[in-house]
């Protein structure tokens, strides 16, 4: 049983009034290469020139702006590969609220570093070997830090589901949708949304080939767990969804696609080079998957959420 009520699209609506002047209202940018190669029209929703870098500033605003005073005081702790560590961070700091960071040991170091300049105070851990929600747990038992996970919680599925919001008000309605998926706070915000204004768009989620929790759960209609995976999209390397997610995922998205880890860096390579954005690998899980599907896209409007742009620039070098 699920200790929280599922968010709805009120929840969305009510985070982008928060969220209004505070995350950007990110571009939507085109290819006029990608639309031939497709033989469809697509359009990408650049999360990746979000504050911090990626989605995830929206979700973790949207939850810290409703702390109370305890709650402010005592400060706000999360586990995360890196992405929601850095909306953290940065929203603790705008909303001077201390922070504490679980983020594994082998983070990608622009991310912790990142981290660090927002000031928090980062705690490591084996991501292979240890729980990372049970350490969160412990610590926010004995110093009183209220927990903000990365995914699996009302306000930040809400917040998350602003990014699609600005989407299909952008650009109108979508034949199909496709989003990054790891523990899938951006996938069923993106699916709250998309159901309200644009109720006939057949809604994708995609994640890395090595880490198919997603589309094992969908297939078999209940979470699935697996072993922590080996990829280089970091910030999908979950090993399960959510409580929250896969309720509203299993009820309002189509499919659940896989990529593999060449297609990233191919789709990396593809952004940098013809559209000059610098995109990190979960953040290339939409187009990975979308050039595999040219017939079925055809003649179509296709909206990318590009998750985030924090990537490690040794990839590019592959």
């Amino acid at each position: 049983m699920n200790q929280l009520p599922l968010p709805t699209y009120q929840n969305v609506l009510a985070a982008a009034n928060r969220l209004a002047g505070l995350a950007h209202h990110t571009p939507v940018m085109t290819s006029r290469t990608l639309n031939q190669e497709l033989a469809a029209e697509v359009f990408f929703k650049c999360e990746n020139l979000q504050r911090a870098g990626a989605f995830k500033f929206r979700g973790a605003m949207n939850a810290l702006l409703q702390f109370n005073a305890i709650q402010r005081k005592t400060g706000v702790i999360a586990f995360s590969s890196g992405n929601h560590a850095q909306a953290i961070a940065l929203s603790a700091q705008l909303l001077a609220i201390p922070a504490t960071i679980l983020m594994p040991h082998d983070a990608p170091a622009i991310k912790r570093a990142a981290v660090e300049h927002y000031g928090a105070t980062i705690i490591t851990y084996d991501r292979y070997q240890e729980d990372r929600e049970s350490i969160a747990n412990g610590l926010a038992q004995k110093h009183g830090y209220t927990l903000i996970p990365p995914y699996d919680h009302p306000e930040v599925i809400a917040g998350q589901g602003t990014a699609a919001k600005e989407l299909l008000e952008q650009v109108g309605q979508l034949d199909a949708l496709f989003v990054p998926l790891g523990g899938g706070g951006l996938l069923s915000g993106s699916a709250l949304a998309s159901r309200a204004l644009s109720p006939n768009c057949t809604i994708y989620g995609v994640e890395p080939e090595a880490g198919n929790d997603g589309q094992l759960s969908f297939q078999q209609g209940h979470i699935v767990h697996i072993d922590t995976p080996k990829t280089i999209a970091d910030g999908a390397q979950t090993q399960h969804l959510g409580q929250l997610t896969f309720p509203i995922i299993q009820r309002d998205v189509n499919d659940i696609l896989l990529a593999t880890d060449q297609q990233l860096i191919d789709t990396m390579h593809f952004f940098a080079s013809r559209m000059k954005l610098i995109v990190e690998p979960t953040g290339c899980l939409g187009l990975a998957a979308a050039r595999q599907m040219k017939a079925q896209l055809k003649s179509k409007r296709v909206g990318i959420i590009i998750s985030g742009g924090n990537a490690d620039l040794k990839l590019f070098r592959t």
